[in-house]
């Protein structure tokens, strides 16, 4: 099911993809949409979930991760295509959303197909979940719109977009059930993507179409207080789904780390 909610925004989601090389400012986009640049900016969050220049920012550092996997441009040229004057300032920001640096995700690839190949050996994946723990279980069921071979992605997250490591992870070898545990008093979104067994790295590296899903609402974890059974469904991207800027190797290589070693 679609969010139909504020459709107007899709008009301005499209505009912002074709013109992401060229200086987008709130007043510039409000103007498109037709609002006062405060109107403007609260729909757009209640619709996308994020204010619309962190969004802008989201899709430029995708388009960096894209850039530095397809072309040969230096880090500083890349910084440059996507508006951002400072190469210390690109490498910080893409290093602190993306899990790595730009010179180790150009490089990841091989790596990737090595977690890949790793993981599809694996017997027994519930022995690799977290132990129980005194502070709160986040429990829930996923399902998905369309049948995969694969695993899950799953994590929670500070924001309501996939980037940065996930305050709390695991990797699920099938749709069903999940729980996360320890989760400490706080204010979460609950992300999770698909990696099918037949993707390449590339694939894996810019997950642009693989299942997603995302909580519209936030996840409140109250001391001694209950949380509510999560019922979510990975489905195609849309197109008010915020990039997933986290490099999904880390969070294979984090939880192939837990993997006891025999």
């Amino acid at each position: 099911m679609t969010n139909d909610r504020y459709s107007e925004i899709d008009g301005v989601i499209s505009y912002i993809h074709e013109s992401i090389s060229e200086p987008l400012l709130l007043s510039r986009l409000a103007d498109f949409a037709g609002y006062s640049p405060y109107h403007f900016t609260r729909i757009f969050k209640e619709r996308v979930g994020l204010p619309p220049l962190y969004y802008v920012s989201s899709l430029r550092l995708q388009k960096a991760k894209d850039l530095l996997l397809r072309t040969n441009l230096s880090i500083r040229d890349i910084s440059l295509e996507i508006g951002q004057q400072s190469l210390g300032t690109f490498t910080s920001r893409f290093t602190e959303r993306v899990g790595m640096t730009p010179s180790q995700f150009r490089h990841s690839a091989q790596q990737t197909d090595t977690y890949l190949t790793t993981l599809k050996k694996l017997d027994d994946w519930r022995s690799l979940q977290p132990a129980l723990h005194s502070h709160a279980r986040i429990e829930g069921t996923i399902e998905a719109e369309v049948p995969f071979e694969g695993f899950i992605l799953l994590g929670l997250f500070a924001k309501p977009i996939p980037e940065g490591l996930p305050l709390y992870g695991t990797l699920l070898s099938s749709l069903g059930t999940f729980c996360l545990t320890g989760v400490k008093p706080g204010t979460y979104y609950l992300m999770a993507t698909s990696v099918a067994w037949g993707m390449q790295a590339m694939d894996v590296l810019l997950p642009q179409t693989t299942l997603r899903t995302r909580s519209r609402e936030p996840i409140r974890v109250k001391p001694y207080s209950p949380v509510p059974h999560q019922q979510v469904t990975l489905h195609l991207p849309r197109l008010d789904d915020p990039p997933i800027l986290i490099s999904l190797p880390v969070l294979m290589n984090n939880f192939l780390n837990r993997v006891p070693v025999h």
